[in-house]
């Protein structure tokens, strides 16, 4: 184990990379209960909607698969699973306009789009492409993004009369389910700014369990609790139900929504699984102490191959794409520095899944939550922006805004992607800005205009 593991080259022991794996379970562990409450309150085309206990296996398997494989060939402390923003990108862009089967497929392309990447060099192409600005935007405006669908979910914010939008359903806050979610939030944000081990988790819990109380005691319409009612299980163990497992149609999704709207669903879904990705891996890598002096990570390559077969197995397993996440810094914080950390952090994910029908209990006002605090975390980005420089600021603040004021991440990069290069070119500097980000623009700039290239064709 020493030798395969390293475990005395990176100075760490048995007992360090343990408590570690378990730690950055614990703190990513809320997954399993938030992914279900995102792609099962979304339907797809045909107005289907995936089964909550389902989805909760199918993100266990994703989490427990990826996990051990990274302990395997990656060697790194680092835990995976559904990625948040990754999955309202399918939940939100790519199920409107196909179906589930169709959108888990573009998850499947998504993952070996970003091996092909991790294997060939292209990489380097890509990146040097978009913007670092913008790059930081993405990040923030997905964190809206989802910060707007926790509200949404829980009923904080509702259609307005005479608003776009409005507080509650009435324009004030009524009922016990937005009650709970705002204790919810506050306990959750005081843990958390605390630094309380498993903050999240720990109020999701709490917060489940207060629901599962009032609405036994309450007469509570069980229509605004919403996907998930908080009501005990029959039963706390039983068998996994892999029923999504395998449920996958890797090309439909081009016929069904369009090659344009396909092809600019995937582009977004590499784009911000591959990025996020990077940054996670070199930050944490970086807090680890594992880069060396030239800012290298150690085995970069075969850590980026097992995030991209993530998403390929997140799509595989029907809860979207899997990749790393940046939670893991928190098993850091205990001594992980190896694989053997993500070791005990898959093996416990693989235990869980015979606990599943503890997940299908959490309502939305529970979860929905840490949807607002991740938000607020991946907020920090805007810092990285040069507000200073309006070439960049603004093509930055069109993909902020644009995304949850139209419920569209690819809408905010598109509307990101084509300022920008406008912009540039405006000021007499479209010679510098890479032929791929032109290409990228023109695809964009089609999918804006795709009603009235389809009336053209028709």
């Amino acid at each position: 184990m020493d030798r395969f593991f390293e475990l005395s080259a990176r100075g760490t022991t048995v007992g360090r990379e343990v408590r570690g794996g378990v730690t950055t379970f614990m703190a990513m562990a809320y997954i399993v209960l938030l992914n279900p409450i995102i792609l099962g309150g979304a339907a797809d085309v045909t107005g289907a909607r995936l089964s909550v206990p389902q989805l909760t296996t199918a993100t266990i398997l994703t989490a427990a698969v990826s996990t051990l494989l990274m302990a395997v060939a990656g060697n790194a402390p680092f835990g995976l699973a559904t990625g948040l923003g990754l999955n309202a990108v399918v939940a939100y862009q790519a199920a409107p306009h196909m179906t589930w089967a169709q959108a888990m497929g573009l998850v499947v392309l998504e993952g070996l789009v970003i091996v092909l990447l991790a294997v060939s060099g292209l990489r380097q192409l890509i990146m040097n492409a978009i913007p670092l600005a913008l790059k930081h935007a993405i990040s923030v405006g997905i964190g809206m993004f989802i910060a707007l669908i926790g509200l949404v979910d829980a009923g904080f914010v509702a259609p307005g009369t005479g608003t776009p939008v409005q507080l509650g359903t009435a324009g004030h806050l009524s009922g016990w389910p937005v009650a709970l979610f705002c204790l919810g939030l506050l306990l959750m944000v005081v843990l958390y700014v605390r630094r309380v081990p498993a903050a999240i988790l720990i109020a999701i819990v709490v917060t489940a369990l207060a629901a599962v109380a009032v609405d036994s005691v309450a007469r509570v319409d069980p229509a605004s609790w919403g996907v998930v009612v908080p009501r005990l299980p029959e039963a706390v163990v039983s068998a996994p139900d892999f029923g999504l497992l395998g449920q996958v149609d890797l090309f439909g999704g081009f016929a069904r929504a369009g090659a344009v709207t396909a092809t600019v669903v995937l582009f977004t879904l590499v784009l911000s699984g591959f990025f996020d990705a990077m940054g996670t891996i070199i930050g944490v890598s970086d807090e680890a102490g594992l880069v060396d002096e030239r800012g290298r990570v150690p085995r970069l390559g075969a850590i980026l191959t097992v995030d991209g077969v993530s998403g390929a197995i997140g799509g595989l397993a029907g809860a979207s794409a899997g990749t790393v996440f940046v939670e893991s810094a928190a098993g850091v914080g205990e001594g992980a520095r190896t694989g053997l950390a993500a070791l005990a952090t898959g093996g416990l994910f693989t235990l869980s899944l015979l606990f599943t029908p503890l997940a299908t209990v959490v309502p939305a006002a529970a979860a929905a939550p840490a949807l607002v605090l991740v938000g607020a975390l991946m907020m920090t980005q805007a810092k990285n922006v040069p507000w200073d420089d309006l070439s960049l600021a603004i093509p930055a603040f069109l993909t902020i805004a644009i995304m949850p004021f139209t419920y569209g991440i690819t809408n905010g990069v598109g509307a990101g992607v084509i300022s920008y290069t406008v912009i540039q070119a405006a000021l007499g500097r479209g010679r510098e800005i890479p032929w791929l980000l032109w290409v990228v623009t023109l695809v964009f700039t089609v999918y804006f205009g795709i009603g009235a290239v389809e009336q053209v064709i028709a």
